[in-house]
This record gives C-alpha cells, sequence and structure tokens, in this order.
C-alpha cells in the first residue's frame, strides 16, 4: 500500500533538516510510523490516525469530574466571563462534551457540524456516532485566555448504573480518545463529595495510561473548615490511592475556584499559595506543548509497534483451510502466553503491551486472514525514526523553548492575570513584609459616606492617605478572593500611587458591597463612580 516509500527516500529522510519541532514530527508520523499503523489495523483497535490539527492545535485542558464539582465554574473563573451554551446548578448540568475554544464571533457550533471542520482535530470524533455527536459542541468566543488554551467540559458523573448504560455512546471512549491528545487532564473533587463511584472509577482508569498529564483539584475546599479539611484531603488521598494505584502519592491542588465570598476565610494563604501552583502550570502549556506531542508521539509509536508484532503473531498461527474459528478463539484465548513470547523474543518491557482483556475483547470482532504478516522494513523505518528523526527533534527543543520564552510563551488574561501577574497588594505575597507598603487601591462613590470616612479615620491616614497593608487588612474581612479584591483595587486607585485617599477608599467599599450584592465589577471605571476629586485622572 505504502509502496513509494521506498529504502532511498527512507535514508534521504533521516538527514532531512526540519523548520520546527511540530513540522518534524508532521512529517515523520506520515512518512514512517503511519504506513505501521495502517498495516497493522492500529487505528481500529487503539487510536484513529493524526492529522494536521492534531498537530497545530493549540494545548488542551479536559475538565472531569462528577457532577456539581465546579467544572463549568472552574472555566467561568480562568476565563473571567460566561461562555455559549455555559449552564451552573446545583443538579447536574452538562450533559455535553462541550469544548470552549477562541472565535472572533460568540457561538455555539454543534457537534456534527464540528467533526466535518477540516481544521479542527475533531474529525475522528465522528466514529462515536450521533448519540455523541447530538451531546458534543464548541463554544466560541474572544478571549485572551483561549488565545493560548482550550477548555474541554465534561458530563458530570453520576452514580448508578442508570447513569452509564443511559448515555447511549462510549463514555469512557470518547474520555480516552480525548486523553491521548490533551496536555492537561484536571480531575475535579467536591470536598462534600469524595466517594468515587463505578462510572467515575471506569473513568480514571481510562486516564490512567496517561497518568502523567493529571492533575488533581480539591475545588470547594472554603466550604470547611481547617480541622474538617484535613479530614477530607485524608480522605481523597485514601480513595484515590485506591483507584490509581501508583505508589507515588497523587499532587492534589486545594482551593475554591469562583469568585464568592470564602465560605471559611482561615485557609486563605493555603489557597492562594496552592492557586499560584496550578496557575503556574496550566500557564506554561503553550510552552511545552511541541515536547508533549513528542512524547505521545513516541508512546504511540511504542505501542504501534507491539501491536504489529501481535498482529503478525496471530497471522501467522492462524491454518490456511481448517479451522480457522476454532483457532481464533483459541489464540484469543492464549493471547497472555502470546504477549509473553513477544516479550522474550522482542526484548520488550511488559508496560508496553496494551491491557489483555480489552485487545481480547476487540480481537473478537477481526477476520484474523486478514491480518498482515511480519514486514521488518516497516518496523526498520519507525526504528529510525525513533533512533534518529526524534533524538534530531528533541535537540531542537531547547531552542524552540527559548525563543517561545522571548515571546512570552505564556497564557494571559482571565484569571492568569489576576492570579500570576496582579501588582496590587492582593497579588501573591504581596503586600505583606517588606512589601507591606506597596499595592492598588480600591474606590466608591459617596454612599453611606459617613460610615467609610469614619472606618477610614480608624485606620491611621497619614496626609490623608492610608497605606495598602492598611486598606488590604480591612477589605479582607469581606471574605472575598484575592483576585476580586484585587480588581476592586485597581479601580479604586484612580490616581495609581499605591494609597486610598478617603474618596479613593470609601469607592473600594462600594465595590465590595457591589460584589457582595452578587453583582459583577465593571471591567472599568465608568464616570458616574469616579469620586468628583478624580475627574481628572480619568484619561
Amino acid at each position: 500500500m505504502f509502496s513509494w516509500i521506498n529504502r532511498d527516500e527512507t535514508k534521504k529522510g533521516s538527514n532531512e533538516v526540519y523548520d520546527n519541532v511540530l513540522q518534524g514530527l508532521r512529517k515523520v508520523y506520515k512518512t514512517k510510523l503511519l504506513p505501521l499503523e495502517t498495516t497493522y489495523q492500529f487505528h481500529d483497535f487503539h487510536s484513529p490516525a493524526l492529522d494536521d490539527p492534531d498537530f497545530d492545535a493549540k494545548p488542551m485542558i479536559l475538565l472531569v469530574g462528577q457532577y456539581s464539582t465546579g467544572k463549568t465554574t472552574f472555566i467561568k473563573y480562568i476565563l473571567e466571563s460566561d461562555f455559549p451554551g455555559m449552564r451552573i446548578g446545583p443538579e447536574p448540568t452538562t450533559d455535553a462534551f462541550i469544548t470552549v475554544m477562541h472565535g472572533e464571533t460568540d457561538r455555539v457550533i454543534p457537534g456534527n457540524a464540528l467533526v466535518v471542520d477540516s481544521k479542527k482535530p475533531f474529525r475522528p470524533l465522528s466514529k462515536f456516532g450521533n448519540a455523541f455527536l447530538n451531546r458534543f459542541q464548541c463554544s466560541q468566543l474572544s478571549n485572551t485566555v483561549l488565545k493560548g488554551l482550550t477548555i474541554i467540559d465534561t458530563p458530570g458523573i453520576l452514580s448508578g448504573e442508570k447513569q452509564w448504560v443511559g448515555r447511549g455512546y462510549d463514555f469512557t471512549g470518547v474520555l480516552e480518545w480525548f486523553a491521548e491528545r490533551v496536555d492537561r487532564i484536571v480531575l475535579l473533587f467536591d470536598a462534600h463529595k469524595l466517594d468515587i463511584n463505578d462510572e467515575f472509577r471506569r473513568s480514571i482508569e481510562a486516564l490512567k495510561a496517561h497518568d502523567d498529564k493529571i492533575r488533581i483539584v480539591l475545588n470547594k475546599a472554603d466550604m470547611v473548615d481547617h480541622q474538617q479539611l484535613m479530614r477530607v484531603y485524608g480522605a481523597l488521598m485514601w480513595s484515590l490511592g485506591k483507584v490509581l494505584g501508583t505508589p507515588e502519592v497523587a499532587r492534589v491542588y486545594i482551593g475554591s475556584f469562583w469568585n464568592e465570598p470564602l465560605r471559611y476565610d482561615v485557609n486563605r494563604r493555603l489557597f492562594e499559595a496552592e492557586e499560584q501552583d496550578l496557575f503556574t502550570d496550566l500557564q506554561a502549556l503553550p510552552r511545552n506543548a511541541a515536547l508533549r506531542k513528542l512524547n505521545d508521539l513516541i508512546k504511540r509509536a511504542r505501542l504501534a509497534k507491539v501491536h504489529a508484532y501481535i498482529i503478525s503473531e496471530l497471522k501467522k498461527e492462524m491454518p490456511s483451510m481448517f479451522g480457522r474459528e476454532n483457532k481464533k478463539k483459541e489464540l484469543i484465548k492464549d493471547l497472555a502466553s502470546i504477549y509473553e513470547k513477544i516479550q522474550r523474543e522482542h526484548q520488550i518491557s511488559p508496560g508496553d503491551f496494551p491491557e489483555l482483556k480489552r485487545m481480547q475483547d476487540q480481537l473478537q470482532h477481526h477476520d484474523f486472514t486478514k491480518f498482515n504478516v511480519m514486514k521488518p522494513r516497516l518496523l526498520e523505518a519507525v526504528d529510525r525514526m525513533l533512533a534518529e528523526d526524534i533524538a534530531r527533534l528533541m535537540a531542537m527543543i531547547p531552542v524552540e523553548e527559548a525563543a517561545v520564552n522571548k515571546e512570552g510563551g505564556i497564557v494571559h488574561g482571565g484569571a492568569f492575570d489576576g492570579v500570576m501577574n496582579d501588582n496590587t497588594v492582593f497579588g501573591f505575597g504581596r503586600g505583606e513584609g517588606a512589601d507591606a507598603g506597596a499595592g492598588d487601591p480600591d474606590w466608591i462613590v459617596a454612599k453611606d459616606r459617613f460610615k467609610y470616612d469614619q472606618l477610614f479615620d480608624t485606620l491611621n491616614p497619614v496626609d490623608g492617605k492610608i497605606t495598602g497593608s492598611s486598606a488590604k487588612q480591612e477589605m479582607l474581612k469581606s471574605k472575598l478572593p484575592n483576585s476580586v479584591l484585587g480588581k476592586v483595587w485597581k479601580l479604586a486607585d484612580v490616581d495609581k500611587d499605591g494609597m486610598l485617599d478617603a474618596d479613593e477608599f470609601a469607592l473600594a467599599m462600594h465595590l465590595i458591597n457591589i460584589k457582595l450584592d452578587g453583582n459583577d465589577l465593571p471591567p472599568e471605571l465608568p464616570l458616574h463612580l469616579m469620586p468628583p476629586s478624580k475627574r481628572g485622572f480619568q484619561a
């Protein structure tokens, strides 16, 4: 089938120079790995063929969790905006896979239209049928965060047999497809809902092959006090240990990812540090995208080689004429012995083999007589790819990363600016110790001005102003997250001197009350909230 790839061309390709890592990955996959995959029906057993959008796609984050763990709210928190098709509530609200991507106009693209778009990496999902495609959509919006990331929201996982039987499509199969292609898998847990039901267990097990991408978040942690949080954390680690079955302790990020007042404020500093760590990891995904795709291609190549050995061995054992069905049943039953034989003959690690039970189930539906015998030339091409092309591409990674770092190479906008780049006193580690005098203020109009003036006088103003650290202590009493208070500060500090006068402090208190009343803060200070004494600073 791939006779146009001859030995001379393969040798010539091994010395080819690539413009960048992604171009090189695309080329070596199509010329060296894809022929092996196609010859031994790899795509029917494991994963569809990769296409150009798979290599060009922005880094993706997959959110997985039981219902009402805050997956959709987590996306809203990161974007700092709603997205088309978003629904939030205590009941199960998301029954679809929603891909949140960047677009110039806000719109929802249904699944059937999405999988025929050659510019998007979702075409292989058509194999899961209409039952899935009717529950798959893309929400496009113009958001700075989405210029660097794509986020996938998944249906909330319910308990009970009825839930997973009633989906009508292979839920864990869809999760596996996404898991192979995304850069991060975020497992969200609710501090009040730590039980791992059967479907959630199956989902986690489907993701275990990509455990290097998994990040675990204990969300809504502000809903329990300090003592309860320690118990909840211990219970979660115990549950995860049983499901993941790994000797390493999973890294769990603890926080409350929404823009509402913290119920228990005692763990605020812990939440800030955990949020900083998680956002540091997510923010660097564009910088590490090429390395992740190279790593995934290496894993895919190793699996494809093992698969080729298995298929060719089954073909070799099949009789040419009579007794084919009985022999097929015998070979499937003895597949573990075939695995051991291949391991010995080719010195392959057991960890490189596909899961035995699943492979046996898949083989039931294939005609062994249509399998191909071993073709050493195809395997040699993949070996050369791993030894030469991949090594050369690996050497290019540091150069590309340095170039990306020079251009920024991180996610900007949304909560990333507030969490990672906030220079106000509400930024991470600011407004304390040696930095206590620095900060950004908030402002208010003269409503209930007399109360705010009395409070202002108790904060020991000097020359009519209070420092950022003094204002911070008072504003923290609202129990609003630092990301929200930082915005209040920026709006209130009209003259940007890092301190608040009486007008600005009153404005800050007013904005805090606006947020506590359930309203959103304005992105910029409107004229009717501008203190008259500051109108000259409006420009």
